[in-house]
């Protein structure tokens, strides 16, 4: 019994949002048939669909959608469907969900009309002559009109969003173009960031540990030329060397684990992240599930990517604590980092989050970046990791 309670009580809110969705639909369809000409224009055609995609997308709870990208024809096809679909729709909607209503009021204010429209608007032809033929005519006719509403809305206004969202959903041949876009698009960011990666590495080579070992060659060999005749600048010299040497090593492995964190061989993913997680200047939960064999290139940028977030949390958003939840799946790992700050993040500011798009985007993985204002703010990657 409880899950009919509880069948009911969803099927009540679907029928609002179909409601809602359809009434909405018939208005716009006859607002796109007054601006006919100006819809006939390519973009502003793709603005007009991908904003009535997105309130398909909201209907159907699917994940926004981007703007329409499709062919002007393909677009124009969409528009004449939509007009004639919300057309019929939106007025099965009305003649339903409108008669229940208009029903609800006359009934009770039956004697208030003109005495030549006193018939039955379902039963015609029956006069109504009293409280009971009233009450009786007017029940019977909105328990039909609101079961027809109650039934037919909801899969109404979710065909009509499906419809909408397959004719505005890119063809093979569209998914193709934006793939091999893309991936020129990454394979040119990848090419850039690893131009910089070795240019950065080339740079903290040559100025840090380079110009140590010159230091410490050039003292060596003063030491060498002294010895026996001032041993104590010979000790002096090589007590500079030593430490000259144990700088160059800790500047070597800080540029080392740059490139490939020595941690992720020696303790794996899950290890790697527990101690990152540590680290962390703002208290971290982590959530790590079973990952089984991962790439090494995918490690990496699954480490730099949640290092990153957890150092923008603690700098830009003013948070408190922040949550990291690596799942696999397959051959993809996700990545969830959601932290309780201030939200609004914007990668143009220099906020770190156009270097993990860099870098996931590089291996074919993919990022969303969710922060209103107010927070909190999630940044969702999933990766490939088969091997």
């Amino acid at each position: 019994m409880q899950v009919n309670d509880h069948r009911a009580a969803d099927r009540l809110p679907a029928m609002a949002r179909g409601l809602g969705y359809l009434l909405a639909s018939l208005l716009t369809a006859a607002v796109a048939l007054l601006a006919l000409p100006v819809l006939l224009v390519p973009a502003t055609a793709r603005a007009w669909a991908s904003w009535h995609r997105r309130r398909a997308d909201r209907l159907l709870r699917r994940p926004r959608s981007g703007p329409v990208r499709a062919g002007a024809w393909r677009v124009l096809g969409w528009l004449g469907a939509y007009v004639v679909t919300s057309l019929v729709f939106g007025l099965v909607a009305v003649v339903c969900a409108g008669n229940a209503v208009a029903t609800a009021v006359t009934v009770p204010l039956w004697w208030a009309l003109p005495a030549g429209t006193r018939a039955g608007g379902f039963a015609a032809g029956v006069p109504l002559t009293g409280w009971g033929t009233a009450l009786t005519l007017g029940t019977v006719q909105f328990v039909i009109f609101a079961a027809l509403t109650y039934g037919l809305v909801p899969p109404l206004a979710r065909l009509h969003a499906r419809v909408g969202v397959a004719l505005l959903s890119p063809s093979a041949a569209d998914v193709l173009a934006q793939r091999v876009e893309t991936l020129t698009e990454t394979r040119a960011g990848a090419m850039n960031a690893h131009g910089a990666e070795l240019r950065r590495i080339e740079r903290d080579l040559h100025d840090g540990t380079q110009a140590r070992l010159v230091a410490i060659a050039m003292r060596l060999g003063v030491a060498r030329e002294s010895l026996g005749e001032d041993p104590e600048l010979v000790g002096r010299l090589l007590r500079e060397a030593h430490e000259n040497t144990e700088e160059a090593m800790t500047e070597l492995r800080e540029v080392i684990r740059t490139i490939y964190p020595p941690i992720l061989a020696d303790r794996g993913l899950a290890g790697a992240l527990t101690a990152l997680g540590s680290r962390s200047a703002i208290g971290t939960t982590l959530d790590i599930g079973g990952l089984g064999t991962i790439p090494a290139a995918v490690e990496a940028v699954a480490y730099f990517t949640i290092a990153e977030a957890l150092t923008n949390a603690a700098k830009h958003s003013r948070a408190t604590g922040t949550t990291v939840r690596v799942a696999r799946a397959g051959d993809r790992l996700s990545i969830e980092v959601t932290d309780d700050g201030i939200g609004g993040a914007d990668e143009t500011l220099g906020t770190g989050i156009a270097g993990i798009r860099h870098r996931v985007l590089a291996i074919d993985g993919t990022v969303r970046v969710h922060s209103p204002a107010g927070g909190p703010t999630t940044i969702t990657v999933s990766l490939p990791c088969a091997s």
